[in-house]
């Protein structure tokens, strides 16, 4: 196990913050995915560890929407709610504050852009299923940069035949999809903000050949502190999927997804080891499955096992490098990463 310690760090206050979610990663999912890669994880890199709650507010077990909330906002709210209270009030996200202090913004996953967890961030809705009206909050605050699917929500609209798309682009993003360029073709240039669509409704699966988040990772900080232009930036990156394996019961898909997010956490730890004033934060919003190693496993051969096809109620990890790092370890509320993220700040 190799620990970076904190890098160049220059200061206590992190310009930057980039907050990382593998949707449905508790232990046992890297666990999994440690002993599948030859016993390592770009994780294990990270110098700070948590525990934390993930319970909504009507829920013992939550569900992505409000766990996402917790993290955007910093409240307990119902499950299914997105970027709103429990007495449905909406609620001002971590990243709507740093677009009020001029910060780069920017939202990265394996689904789509509209799906429960990235439009906590950006979106205020009572139904996380009301997937055209949170589109319509992409173009309301535009972001710097986002990087995901659900294209048909910004062209093909049902509820009121706007193209989003086209009203984005109006505003000077630049957008790009899947049926014209690959992620690596696409010129991302600081003087506008950059949209790359990876699919019209969901991404695919990594076993089917979806390949672009440690791409993405590798991008966007690079691309944001540019746009920042010394303002700093804030960025939540998702891995997806690894919910939708667990969902499914399917170890396999599951440590490959599991992977593929580490891959990720590789290149934005990279990054954040060359800039010296980021924060990294890695967690999760629950686990998914009740995911167990079942004896007779070895590190050449994993036996998994499912308790559930949902979520579980268990303690959730949380990873921290970089200047406010200290402050995550212990045990906590999934809403105090938002508390913490603010005091980092020190807004």
């Amino acid at each position: 196990m190799v620990n970076m310690g904190n890098g160049p760090v220059r200061t206590d206050k992190p310009k930057n913050i980039i907050l990382l979610i593998g949707d449905g990663m508790g232990l046992t999912q890297i666990s999994a995915g440690m002993y599948a890669n030859g016993n390592s994880l770009n994780l294990e890199k990270m110098p700070v560890t948590g525990l934390m709650t993930t319970y909504s507010y009507n829920k013992l077990i939550t569900d992505s929407a409000a766990g996402a909330t917790a993290f955007a906002c910093g409240c307990k709210t119902r499950n299914g709610a997105l970027g709103m209270t429990a007495d449905k009030k909406p609620c001002r996200t971590i990243l709507e504050q740093a677009q009020s202090f001029n910060m780069a913004c920017g939202l990265v996953a394996t689904c789509s852009v509209t799906h429960a967890t990235p439009a906590a961030f950006v979106a205020h809705v009572q139904e996380r299923a009301d997937k055209e009206a949170i589109a319509t909050y992409f173009v309301e605050k535009p972001l710097d940069l986002f990087i995901g699917g659900g294209l048909q929500f910004f062209e093909n609209r049902k509820l009121d035949q706007r193209n989003i798309r086209r009203e984005l682009e109006g505003k000077g993003c630049l957008i790009y999809d899947y049926r014209d360029k690959k992620l690596s073709e696409v010129p991302f240039d600081p003087a506008h903000p950059v949209a790359w669509f990876s699919a019209m409704d969901e991404p695919d699966h990594i076993l089917n050949g979806r390949d672009y988040l440690p791409l993405a990772a590798r991008i966007a900080p690079d691309f944001l502190k540019k746009r920042a232009n010394g303002k700093g930036f804030f960025m939540m990156l998702e891995g997806s999927q690894i919910d939708w394996a667990c969902h499914a019961n399917d170890g396999k898909r599951a440590i490959a997804e599991m992977l593929d997010f580490d891959a990720a956490i590789g290149e934005i730890l990279r990054f954040a080891e060359r800039d010296g004033e980021t924060l990294v934060v890695v967690t999760a919003d629950h686990e998914t499955g009740g995911m167990a190693i079942e004896q007779g496993s070895n590190l050449d051969s994993l036996a998994l096992d499912f308790t559930s096809t949902y979520h579980s109620a268990s303690m959730i990890p949380v990873f921290a490098y970089g200047p406010g790092s200290k402050s995550f370890s212990g045990i906590y509320d999934n809403t105090d990463i938002y508390k913490k993220m603010i005091a980092a700040l020190q807004w």
